[in-house]
């Protein structure tokens, strides 16, 4: 597989150009085949453009990517990323094949793109409306510098709903930035269906010419109109930025794709590839074995090494490795939907999505229930809009629920949380779903480990982190009806162990302790549960004290301590994490002297409330006590499988009892 770097060349013809784009899809499709996830219909659309971009259109030179007198590329849609590493492997800087290793843990080739990952990459991207400000200060850089080199920004349509963008556009057009052109991928799609019917844009081309841009309209599948529009806005001098605003096809090329919503999102399966090499003229061209083959060595060399790292012990504990403690496992995401589909009804329940409804589950709240829809608010990709438009509802009786990734609604919209929300003291439920490490391949991004820091440091807020599927539809009926005032809930995105049943006890604000009694057919049965109100002291060896799935990862660690170490021990799950339970650690810390906190998050989330309940407490505590925490150790996460990440980053059950047990050998 030729890096194709002669055809880095300002005497790319068009035919050349269309050939490109075409082989470029393919590359496209079979790296996301082998990902086994990531986004199909936005990077299809880009190709054409992509082509005449990046192998005629910008000065770059693959063997020095740091080249002082290139031509950025800035993506601020980070979601289109394989097209990014596709149009980079054709222009040279790296092997097409490599890009087999697409989200793969370990690759340069991330779920978002990462500036410090991957040669040719301009910035670390992913969270939208972001890097077309960044575009707007490398253009004022290239101004200050007196530098001719110009800025391209790749954004796409649903993009423009970040309010973000609209700052940006002003300050570029003030700031006189005829350097700085914006390539706008007008799909008309996003995740959660017609752009116009998600949150309406239009009249993009009027909102630019009103903002003092120049506008080129093209057909964005049309070579000779996309590099007609490209020469033009590099020859711009009209002391005005330009948007080259490309009307094109979602999933362009491919035929089941084309206008389809679903494929946002969604790679391709073998099956699914071997159609698309068909109608692309590609199944001789591109040796998708090979790719496959790359995919799946490399996966197996990420295994072994993550297995050599894992603590050994006596036998394989892993999840349903066994022919005893079988374990039934449920994205805890759906235990929201679930809650919301059932309770629904009351009429004050209003719920706000943020354009992945039905990946967070908040869709469930209407899906079968069309008699909702006028509850129902898209806001489309505006967080900081959906958190306080949930405020005017909840001011007006309502009881408000806006969700997304917990990334954007814990972070992206702090201040509006902080002001709108807290300081009014509003009955509004956040939404912080697909928390964690384990939401896999989108990458660093799109994981969120610091939301604990954040929410529970803000006065008014209640901040609930639940175990399992189960006991977060049981929080979610707790917190929209039990609880009134400002409170955010947090849970994962991939499929956790099911801890809890409608038997095991549920009171908000006061945390359960789980013992285990031995081996039983099934994971569950295993475990005795009490609310820590109602626990006797058993006078175990030690606490494990979690939150969110980590716990079913520390009563998996209570299993292997007991079968190796013959020690007991109290696992306390803390599913309130605001207010705190600060007895039951109170009381753990005096009965074991052995205290480890294990978290998905970053370390101390939880752990810093712990270990200042148990330091406020001497007087209660009366001894030493060990005291460590697990969680990930103060760095951004990277893309992976879900479970590949849970080892990757100590959070497994092994790490668990290995620092335990450390922890208990210096009592």
């Amino acid at each position: 597989m030729s890096t194709n770097t002669d055809l880095l060349s300002s005497e790319m013809t068009i035919e050349k150009l269309q050939e490109r784009a075409n082989y470029m899809r393919g590359l496209n499709l079979v790296s996301l085949c082998c990902a086994g996830s990531g986004h199909s219909g936005g990077t299809l659309s880009m190709m054409d453009m992509l082509s005449a971009l990046y192998l005629k259109t910008i000065k770059h030179d693959p063997k020095n990517p740091k080249w002082e007198d290139r031509d950025r590329v800035i993506w601020s849609a980070g979601h289109k990323a394989p097209a990014l590493y596709v149009s980079l492997a054709v222009s040279g800087y790296f092997p097409e094949i490599g890009l087999a290793k697409l989200r793969a843990l370990g690759s340069p080739f991330q779920g978002h793109p990462h500036h410090k990952d991957c040669p040719g990459v301009e910035i670390s991207s992913g969270s939208l409306g972001q890097g077309f400000s960044v575009a707007v200060g490398v253009a004022l850089a290239a101004k200050t510098d007196k530098k001719d080199y110009r800025v391209f920004v790749i954004s796409s349509d649903g993009e423009q709903q970040e309010g973000s963008m609209w700052e940006a556009a002003m300050s570029a057009a003030n700031f006189k930035l005829d350097n700085l052109i914006m390539i706008l991928d007008r799909n008309r799609l996003q995740i959660d269906g017609w752009t116009n019917d998600v949150m309406a844009i239009e009249p993009l081309a009027d909102k630019y010419r009103s903002f003092g841009w120049e506008v080129l309209e093209i057909d964005g599948h049309n070579m000779d109109e996309i590099v007609a529009a490209f020469d033009k806005a590099y020859d711009n001098k009209s002391g005005k930025p330009v948007v080259v605003l490309a009307n094109t096809v979602k999933g362009k090329g491919i035929s089941f794709m084309e206008d389809v919503a679903g494929w946002h999102g969604k790679p391709p399966n073998k099956e699914e590839l071997a159609k698309c090499m068909v109608e692309l003229g590609l199944t001789k061209i591109i040796d998708c074995d090979a790719f496959f083959k790359v995919a799946d060595d490399y996966q197996v060399v990420v295994e072994n090494r993550l297995t050599e790292n894992l603590p050994n012990f006596s036998q394989d504990y892993w999840w349903n490795k066994n022919t005893t403690m079988k374990t039934e496992m449920d994205p805890t995401r759906k235990g929201m939907g679930r809650a919301l589909e059932e309770y629904g009804d009351d009429e004050r329940i209003v719920c706000i999505g943020a354009d992945i409804s039905g990946s967070i589950t908040i869709s469930m709240f209407y899906e079968k229930h069309p008699e909702r829809m006028n509850r129902w608010f898209s806001v489309g990709v505006a967080e900081q809009n959906g958190t306080t438009v949930a405020v005017g509802l909840a001011k007006e009786g309502k009881i408000p629920v806006f969700g997304t990734y917990g990334v954007f609604s814990s972070a992206r919209n702090l201040d509006q949380i902080r002001v709108s929300i807290c300081y009014g003291d509003y009955n509004v439920l956040i939404v912080g779903a697909h928390g964690g490490v384990s939401v896999g391949p989108d990458g660093a991004t799109h994981q969120e480990l610091e939301s604990l820091f954040q929410m529970c440091g803000l006065p008014n807020m209640n901040v609930a982190v639940p175990c399992d599927s189960h006991e977060t539809k049981r929080m979610t009926k707790a917190l929209l009806f039990d609880i009134v005032g400002p409170k955010y809930l947090r849970f994962a995105r991939e499929a956790t162990p099911i801890i809890t049943n409608d038997a095991t006890p549920f009171q908000y604000g006061i945390a359960n302790i789980f013992r285990f009694r031995g081996e039983k057919e099934n994971f569950i049965d295993a475990f005795d549960v009490k609310l820590s109100t109602e626990y006797k002291n058993e006078n175990e060896d030690l606490t494990l004290i979690a939150c969110g799935p980590e716990t079913a990862e520390a009563c998996r660690a209570a299993w292997i301590l007991k079968k190796e170490y013959n020690l007991e021990t109290r696992v306390v799950n803390i599913h309130t994490l605001k207010p705190l339970d600060r007895q039951a650690i109170i009381d753990s810390a005096r009965d074991t002297g052995v205290i480890l906190t294990c978290e998905e998050h970053q370390v101390g989330g939880l752990g810093n409330w712990v270990a200042s309940s148990v330091l406020q407490a001497t007087d209660q505590v009366k001894k030493a006590v060990q005291f460590d925490m697990l969680g990930v150790p103060d760095r951004f996460g990277e893309s992976g499988k879900s479970w590949q990440l849970i080892k990757e980053f100590g959070l497994a059950a092994e790490y668990i009892a290995e620092r335990a047990k450390k922890l208990h050998d210096r009592k």
